[in-house]
């Protein structure tokens, strides 16, 4: 009956002491507490893919919604882009949270994730989605972002 008691409580302590989600938690609210409607940033989504090379793009959102996206060789991103919903799908920072939160519930074998320091949004995300494959990594890199007017 002890151990009995003892497992219970063990996987009690271990279910409620959950840093991750709890730092996610706390990342998100610092994010949503801001109220930042327009913004832009330059995104890098680093994998073993064929628009490597186009990297890293520039991103404007307004009100939650992607209002412009360009390539690092200036082409403008539009619905017609053989890639645009692959890049849109990652393109505002409530999306990268809702990504971020779908890696870390168990979906992938590793996740890292750096946070800004104010803001708190992810500015570095690597995801190892399957321990010993090749090429199944994927990153997320969030730099020059800026509060827009």
């Amino acid at each position: 009956m002890k151990k009995i008691v003892w497992l219970i409580l063990t996987f009690t302590i271990v279910a409620c002491a959950t840093p991750g989600q709890s730092n996610f938690d706390h990342q998100r609210h610092k994010w949503q507490e801001a109220k930042i409607p327009h913004y832009r940033f330059d995104l890098r989504i680093v994998c073993y893919c064929p628009f490597r090379g186009r990297m890293p793009l520039h991103v404007e959102v307004l009100d939650g919604q992607v209002v412009s996206m360009q390539d690092a060789r200036g082409g403008i991103i539009t619905k017609s882009d053989i890639h645009f919903e692959y890049f849109e799908r990652y393109a505002t920072i409530d999306r990268l949270f809702s990504l971020l939160q779908t890696y870390q519930s168990g979906k992938s074998d590793r996740v890292t994730v750096k946070f800004h320091p104010v803001y708190g949004f992810p500015e570095r995300i690597t995801v190892d989605r399957i321990k010993g494959a090749a090429d199944d990594e994927i990153g997320f890199v969030i730099s020059k972002f800026e509060q827009l007017p």
